[in-house]
């Protein structure tokens, strides 16, 4: 296995990894919309949250060297699935016409007062 770290992401909020390689495989923990620079949520509504938290993403796969079209699994937590539709937009923008399995959750909370989390699964390159 091997340890993926990037400071283009937050660091880690805890005793977790950014993400981990194993078999060919890319495992992402959650990002959250904080910002790598201060390690603080991002400021403005939802949709500047959830590009913040692909934003994140996108510097994680980048540190494994792969990249969205190579996700095959995304699993997205919400606190109010009112977002869902702003979610969608969004989660399209960056996935485009590639397509990987997703799970969407409602959830109570999530750390630090986050509106939303994602992680992903993705082949590495």
């Amino acid at each position: 296995m091997d340890v993926i770290a990037t400071d283009t992401a937050p660091k880690a909020i805890g005793p977790y990894s950014q993400a981990i390689v194993a078999n060919g495989l890319l495992f992402t923990s959650g990002q959250i919309p904080l910002d790598p620079a201060t390690g603080n949520l991002v400021e403005g509504d939802f949709a500047t949250h959830a590009r913040r938290v692909f934003d994140n993403l996108r510097a994680v796969l980048r540190g494994a060297g792969t990249d969205f079209s190579r996700v095959t699994k995304a699993t997205v937590y919400l606190t109010d699935l009112a977002n869902f539709q702003t979610l969608n937009s969004i989660y399209a923008e960056c996935f485009g016409n590639h397509k990987p399995a997703r799970t969407t959750v409602g959830v109570a909370s999530l750390p630090k007062g986050a509106q939303l989390e994602i992680d992903l699964i993705a082949l590495v390159k």
